[in-house]
């Protein structure tokens, strides 16, 4: 389904993502783990022909998404949906309006100058609002949202562009616990009922091991760990985050802890 080839992203004389590869035969959803700077949001942007590759090929159901232009690859990132840290909302204008905008590759320009959408649009951009927890908030600016729901509003843009992909860089970085969970359920809702792939970066251990069937750990753009959430033991953890890495970006004391016992065998991994 998704195959990438030694894909590689150099800027200058720094190489941000070092040939990464990896194949994906079924909607799963991903977690990939590593310190800031590891190359995660790269890898993320070049999926979704947000930045080109250097070198290197990536792979969806046969078709060379590196080599797609124009019209194709507009195509492409409608099918790639894209999620982001600080949402990229438009602040002032109302919820659903947000949501709508995930129509905006199909939408011819006059349309989108005068904001004019179909009936059958602003009713899908509701429901999926609803499916969200949030139909409530539709006539409510966007910046009137707290983080979490601001969060999914972007979700439910992403789902108006009905994508068989959706990529998430860094969804609950800034959210508080709470919020942070509130989000994580929804995109494992999305990847288990709607069927859709889900790739996530992530900073913490423990949300990678609860919500993700399977975690690439990057290290300076390499890819260093591949496997199952059960496999990320201490030692699997201190490869991704450094010999001499206390953790801090990598998981709770509690997961921490937790790691150490199951690497004992004291409780089931």
């Amino acid at each position: 389904m998704l195959e990438l080839k030694a894909v590689t992203k150099r800027f200058g004389d720094k190489t941000a993502v070092d040939s990464a590869s990896f194949e994906v035969d079924k909607p799963k959803m991903i977690g990939i783990i590593g310190r800031s700077g590891a190359g995660k949001s790269t890898l993320l942007r070049i999926l979704n022909r947000l930045s080109d590759a250097s070198d290197g090929q990536i792979l969806y159901d046969g078709t060379d998404i590196t080599a797609l232009k124009g019209a194709q690859r507009r195509a492409w990132q409608s099918r790639c949906a894209m999620i982001f840290q600080q949402f990229n909302l438009v602040p002032r204008m109302d919820v659903v309006s947000n949501v709508l905008h995930g129509t905006l590759n199909r939408r011819s320009t006059l349309a989108t100058m005068f904001n004019l959408y179909p009936r059958d649009d602003i009713h899908k951009a509701i429901e999926i609002l609803d499916r969200l927890g949030i139909a409530e908030q539709a006539p409510k600016r966007a910046e009137a949202l707290s983080g979490g729901q601001q969060q999914r509003v972007a979700i439910a843009r992403a789902l108006m562009q009905d994508p068989s992909i959706i990529l998430a860089d860094e969804p609950i970085a800034s959210l508080d616990p709470m919020n942070a969970q509130i989000v994580m359920d929804a995109l494992r809702r999305i990847h288990e009922e709607d069927g859709r792939m889900v790739i996530a970066n992530l900073h913490t251990l423990d949300t990678a091991r609860r919500y993700c069937d399977r975690v690439i750990g990057m290290r300076d753009g390499r890819i260093v760990f591949d496997g199952l959430p059960d496999q990320l033991t201490t030692g699997a953890a201190r490869d991704i985050y450094g010999a001499g890495a206390d953790f801090s970006e990598a998981a709770t004391s509690t997961a921490i802890e937790t790691l150490d016992r199951t690497q004992r065998g004291v409780v089931p991994a």
